[in-house]
């Protein structure tokens, strides 16, 4: 059975990977006619962080999307929240029907550090999550 999507929320960072989130999120969407919300935020409240995009990478998302024809939104919070929070707020909010994001490899020691903002979101999800790698 499958399930009409309507709603893709991803989380999005200005690395290899986030690009990676975003075209799968675009390929979904252009095949679903769906519209497709994207978050991207700080890490942990640092908005220096490179995963804070700029408003250039931002508005260089915009026009991607604009280009296809899609729906969509691009959403920046700045309210201190980790970004697994950002990214399931966003997806109750918008009431999503699937949530795409990057992963990247680490070790087990840097998970157990720093905490898995990918683990959280699949283990926290109220809808399917599309988990992707950067391509090479």
């Amino acid at each position: 059975m499958s399930q009409k999507i309507d709603t893709i929320v991803v989380g999005y960072l200005p690395t290899p990977e986030g690009g990676a989130a975003l075209d799968h999120a675009k390929q979904w969407a252009v095949a679903n006619s769906a519209r497709v919300v994207v978050v991207n935020t700080g890490r942990n409240g640092d908005y220096s962080h490179p995963n804070f995009a700029s408003a250039q990478d931002l508005d260089a998302v915009e026009a991607e999307l604009a280009a296809t024809g899609l729906r969509h939104e691009v959403e920046q919070p700045t309210d201190g929240k980790p970004a697994a929070e950002a990214i399931l707020g966003a997806a109750l909010k918008h009431e999503a029907d699937l949530i795409v994001i990057g992963l990247r490899r680490r070790t087990p020691v840097g998970k157990l550090i720093t905490g898995s903002t990918a683990q959280q979101v699949l283990l926290d999800a109220s809808c399917p999550v599309l988990s992707v790698k950067a391509p090479g």
